[in-house]
């Protein structure tokens, strides 16, 4: 029987030029608009101060190594949701991820696992995994190397979760949740996070703390009001291309976040969206019985 090929038969493509990056990793785009250098320096050394002060508060809140977490979000569930809506520092998100989520217990449950699925496991998605690795944030300077250490821990990852879980397997899309948490942690502190967000982990997340589309749709809003003097002077066709691309002050997290959260959806607006779904799903079932007729 002919073995499938992996990642590891490729060779490693050439390191592409280096280009100007924001500070996430990602290539910038050459548009107009205010950069980072432009700003006051005043507004940045505030913005230096009260990232440090944040972080100073988070530290201390879930102790080294996350071995104060759940002592304290048990004692303060308030201050720890609270401190979470106002966004978690950069630095500390991959470990806070793992501690809300519970794939830290799943890593010290299940020693040696991910190293079994990834070395001595076979897939029958990798050949559809290492063809949509390529689209996954290509313009990430993590993942811009053709088959190099971004890719292959990428597939990595999305080889032992299609094994681990085989009713699932891979989807196509998956690779971008992989790939964002690739960006905060190891590829085995990946791979369960991955298992604790789509299977659950061993104690389920903390109430009220995930509230799915609403605060999706809070977001959206926030953006809207951040750019709301803007967008009414513009015309339809320059709306629209507006709408698809919001400057990159309205997309800063410490500012949005506290925006979205602030807004508060009125049952009026939630008995709008009940009485679209109850008609939507109305229509749905009319076309499928036209088809059938």
């Amino acid at each position: 029987m002919e073995r499938r090929r992996g990642i590891d038969d490729y060779e490693p493509g050439p390191v592409p030029p280096q280009r100007p990056l924001d500070r996430f990793g990602f290539i910038k785009q050459e548009v107009g608009g205010s950069t980072p250098e432009g700003l006051p320096k005043s507004r940045l050394v505030a913005d230096y101060e009260r990232e440090a002060r944040r972080v100073r508060k988070w530290r201390k809140m879930i102790g080294v190594g996350g071995s104060d977490w759940k002592h304290y979000a048990r004692r303060k569930p308030h201050v720890v949701k609270r401190r979470i809506r106002k966004g978690i520092p950069d630095c500390l998100r991959g470990l806070v991820w793992q501690l809300i989520s519970g794939s830290r217990d799943l890593l010290l449950m299940n020693p040696g696992v991910y190293e079994q699925l990834v070395i001595y496991e076979t897939s029958a998605s990798e050949l559809d995994i290492i063809r949509d690795i390529s689209r996954t944030f290509p313009s990430h300077v993590f993942f811009q190397q053709r088959h190099g250490p971004g890719q292959r821990s990428l597939y990595n990852v999305l080889k032992a979760y299609s094994v681990f879980d085989r009713d699932v397997g891979y989807v196509q899309g998956m690779g971008f949740l992989a790939g964002l948490l690739l960006l905060y942690m190891s590829e085995e502190d990946a791979f369960w996070l991955l298992v604790a967000l789509l299977k659950g982990a061993v104690h389920a997340p903390m109430e009220g703390l995930y509230q799915g589309v609403k605060i999706v749709f809070k977001v959206g809003l926030a953006l809207l009001k951040y750019c709301h003097e803007d967008l009414i002077k513009l015309s339809f066709e320059k709306l629209i291309h507006a709408l698809r691309n919001f400057p990159e002050d309205a997309m800063d997290p410490d500012t949005l976040l506290p925006m979205a959260y602030s807004i508060k959806v009125s049952r009026s607006l939630e008995d709008s969206k009940d009485e679209y779904e109850k008609q939507n799903r109305k229509h749905i079932q009319s076309t499928e019985l036209i088809g059938k007729a």
